[in-house]
């Protein structure tokens, strides 16, 4: 399934963002944390920018003032002619789309990473937009090997022949971090500590990838006898197939809720005829699809304006190829 090509030369340009956000605590602590003390981000082939993508939204702890600038990322949005009256966000994401970008261009980063929180039970989730990044997915299979104890499943978000929208796809390759359960508005410690855990794990994993063969030993447990720096493996993920809404009364307000038996059950198996709704009369709702899915993002505060109580994903196991190690700069002539 992995088609796009590995980066043929060592990334230089990468951004941390945080705040896309501005109620997602996690990811705007560290950001505003790393403009002020970037050293933390600093490898010796590159030095990765902290962004605070949405200033307005997190001086207001407020997921966004206008709109979700996560969605806002289009070419619709990007290639409008500005406007005075255009939502704040747009304009945003227009400046983020000249510092990171332009998308889809030579010029763009070559790596960025969100950094999120959700209110559902999501624990490490690690959201790209399909499985043809064959980058993205070698880190997200070394993020996984460096915890192995605990779950850190991959979401693929993008459905078939839908554009890209997030701030990390106007990078050449980019992953979202998404963090939970945690309130918004609130910082925990705990989820602090992780997603500060995995920003430097994967960066060591591109200064891994740019110090090519000869790099050190002691990162480079995934090397093989081969001399392949990065071999083939298989991954599970998630991918999205649809969302479902809350049931809703004629005039659209909640009829009901998350049923118990599926609250915090984020990646579980979701059989036909399980109930997945309580209507506020007491009678069950039951999933009537004639799959298991594995809903996420169940009950996710953010996304009740949205119409959505949880998606709907598929697991599904595939190859992803190897990747090559660089070639070892030459030797300087003597």
């Amino acid at each position: 399934m992995c088609s796009r090509p590995e980066p043929p030369e060592p990334l230089r340009r990468v951004a941390v963002v945080g705040g896309t956000h501005g109620n997602e605590m996690s990811g705007v602590c560290l950001a505003r944390y790393w403009l002020r003390a970037p050293g933390e981000l600093q490898r010796p082939s590159f030095s990765a920018v902290p962004v605070l993508a949405n200033p307005a939204a997190t001086a207001a702890c407020r997921r966004y003032v206008d709109c979700d600038l996560n969605r806002a990322f289009t070419s619709a949005f990007l290639t409008a002619r500005a406007h005075p009256d255009d939502p704040y966000e747009v304009t945003r994401a227009r400046e983020l789309n000249q510092l990171l970008g332009p998308k889809a261009s030579g010029q763009a980063f070559d790596f960025v990473l969100d950094l999120h929180n959700t209110t559902a039970s999501m624990g490490t989730c690690l959201v790209a937009e399909s499985s043809h990044d064959v980058f993205a997915m070698h880190l997200c299979h070394h993020l996984q090997l460096q915890s192995p104890e605990l779950p850190c499943r991959v979401f693929l978000y993008q459905l078939p022949g839908e554009e890209s929208y997030s701030v990390h796809s106007v990078a050449k390759s980019g992953l979202g971090l998404e963090l939970g359960p945690q309130p918004q508005g609130v910082l925990r410690a705990d989820l602090l500590a992780r997603m500060r855990a995995l920003v430097a794990a994967a960066l060591d994993f591109i200064q891994l990838f740019n110090q090519g063969p000869g790099g050190r030993d002691g990162l480079r447990h995934q090397a093989s006898h081969t001399g392949t720096a990065f071999p083939a493996f298989e991954m599970e993920a998630y991918r999205k197939v649809s969302s479902v809404d809350f049931p809703r009364t004629e005039t659209g307000d909640l009829a009901g809720t998350v049923h118990p038996q599926l609250q915090d059950r984020d990646f579980e198996p979701l059989r036909p005829g399980a109930p997945i709704f309580q209507m506020f009369g007491g009678k069950d709702v039951l999933y009537e699809g004639e799959s298991t899915v594995y809903p996420v993002f169940i009950n996710e505060a953010a996304y009740y304006e949205k119409g959505i109580a949880f998606f709907q994903t598929e697991k599904l196991t595939f190859s992803v190829p190897a990747l090559p190690g660089l070639a070892p700069a030459p030797s300087p002539a003597p």
